[in-house]
């Protein structure tokens, strides 16, 4: 069996550092394969007993808690244009790669989680 090629992380910073130390583990759990999500397209999955909205931007994968800090809405729901995520509730927009709030009535990011791609799979860690 050929060994995997390590491909790059959705988590800033991190891209192109190797996925195996001793193998995928160590927390994260795998969510999704890579083919269900188009570029450009969210959904929510459940890690954890958690709401998890997982979005691909240009191929990149990206984790983040899929709630609004304003009123809880599922972000998820909402839109995705490029890298920005606007919730449908009352419009707050936050970055998809850091969870970073961009402009809206809410007053903190919403929390980013890290994400693995490994063949067709992607793993995400809480």
């Amino acid at each position: 069996m050929a060994p995997h090629t390590p491909q790059r992380s959705g988590t800033p910073g991190e891209a192109g550092v190797p996925l195996y130390d001793g193998g995928i583990g160590n927390g994260f759990t795998p969510i999704m394969k890579a083919s269900e999500l188009a570029p450009g397209a969210m959904k929510w999955v459940v890690v954890d007993r958690e709401r998890v909205l997982v979005a691909n931007v240009e191929g990149v994968f990206y984790a983040l808690r899929d709630a609004c800090g304003h009123q809880g809405a599922p972000l998820s729901t909402g839109t995705l244009v490029g890298y920005v995520i606007e919730c449908p509730l009352h419009f707050a927009c936050f970055d998809a790669r850091t969870g970073e709030l961009l402009n809206g009535p809410v007053s903190a990011d919403v929390p980013s989680y890290q994400v693995r791609v490994e063949g067709d799979t992607v793993y995400v860690k809480r």
